[in-house]
C-alpha cells in the first residue's frame, strides 16, 4: 500500500528517468487507470493509502516506452474516445487535419452522402467525418482483419455502427461506385527510416501501417488511380502527408489525372493533407 501522492512522484521519477517529456501527466493518467478512478478524484485524495501493485506494472511498461494509449487501450481523436489496440495505429493529433479539410470542402454538411476511408486502422477519419455529415454513410477498409474488426467495434461504441461498413481487402481492391468523401491515412514512412522512430512507434506499432516502401511513396501509388475512378462528381480525397512529401505526391496525382490538387498544412506548419478534388 502507498498513498496517491507519493505514487504520482515515484512514477514521475521513473518516467523522467526513462526519457518521456511529461512524466507528471503520464503517471496521473496510469495512475487513475490502474484504480478505476478520474484525474478529480487523484487531486481530491492525495493521502488516500491505495494498493499500488497494477500501477507498478502499468509504469513499468510506460518506462519500456510502451505507448500510453495501448496500456489504457483508449485514444482520443476529433470528439471520440476510441478503443485501440496493437492492430492498428494510434489516433495522431495532426490526422484530424484532414476532417478540419473535409469540413472546409464541404460547407453544406448535408452535401456528402457517402464516405470511404483507406487503411481505416481503428475507423478514426471515418467515424469523425460521419459524426460531422449527419446524411453520411461511410465504408472503411483495412488489410489487417483485426483492425476492420475494432473499427467495427468503435463504431458501436461512438453510436454510429447503422451508418458504417468495415471490410478486410487490399486498398480499394473489391470496391465500386462513388464517393463524395473519400479520406486515408496510409504508410508514408520510407522503410530505412523506421528503426529511427521514437521506440512506442518503432517498437509497438504495426509496420504494415507505417511502411511506405523505399521512398516512403509506395502506397500513394496504388491507391491514387484507384481513388481517381472512386471520387463522385464535386467530391474530395484527402490524403494524409509525411513532412516533405507534398510536391511529390501532387505530381503522383497529376499523373493519376487530378488537376485540382492542393495541400494544407497541420497547426505545427507541416503540409499534411492532399486535397484532390474534381
Amino acid at each position: 500500500m502507498a498513498c496517491i501522492e507519493d505514487l504520482l512522484q515515484d512514477g514521475a521519477n521513473t518516467l523522467r528517468a526513462a526519457g518521456l517529456d511529461e512524466p507528471r501527466r503520464e503517471a496521473r493518467l496510469l495512475l487513475a487507470h490502474a484504480l478505476g478512478c478520474s484525474l478529480t478524484d487523484l487531486v481530491r485524495e492525495p493521502r488516500r493509502l491505495v494498493d499500488s501493485t497494477r500501477f507498478r506494472a502499468l509504469l513499468a511498461r510506460r518506462a519500456a516506452r510502451e505507448p500510453l494509449a495501448l496500456i489504457t487501450g483508449r485514444a482520443g481523436f476529433w470528439t471520440l474516445d476510441l478503443a485501440v489496440s496493437p492492430a492498428t495505429l494510434i489516433p495522431r493529433a495532426d490526422s484530424e487535419t484532414l476532417i478540419a479539410t473535409a469540413l472546409d470542402c464541404f460547407p453544406d454538411r448535408k452535401a456528402v452522402r457517402r464516405v470511404l476511408d483507406l487503411g481505416t486502422g481503428t475507423g478514426c477519419l471515418l467515424l469523425a467525418a460521419l459524426s460531422e455529415f449527419p446524411d453520411a454513410f461511410g465504408v472503411g477498409v483495412d488489410l489487417a482483419p483485426a483492425a476492420a474488426a475494432l473499427a467495427a467495434r468503435n463504431a458501436g461504441e461512438t453510436g454510429l455502427a447503422g451508418r458504417a461498413a468495415f471490410l478486410a481487402g487490399h486498398w480499394a481492391t473489391a470496391l465500386s461506385g462513388s464517393f463524395d468523401l473519400i479520406l486515408s491515412n496510409p504508410p508514408y514512412i520510407a522503410s530505412g527510416e523506421i528503426g529511427g522512430l521514437m521506440p512506442e512507434v518503432a517498437r509497438h506499432e504495426p509496420r504494415r501501417a507505417l511502411d511506405g516502401g523505399a521512398d516512403g511513396l509506395a502506397a500513394y501509388r496504388a491507391l491514387l488511380p484507384a481513388i481517381a475512378m472512386l471520387l463522385a462528381p464535386g467530391g474530395a480525397a484527402i490524403l494524409e502527408l509525411g513532412q516533405g512529401q507534398a510536391n511529390d505526391t501532387a505530381a503522383l496525382a497529376k499523373a493519376a489525372g487530378f488537376a485540382h490538387i492542393s495541400v494544407r498544412p497541420d497547426l505545427a506548419g507541416v503540409e499534411r493533407a492532399l486535397v484532390l478534388r474534381r
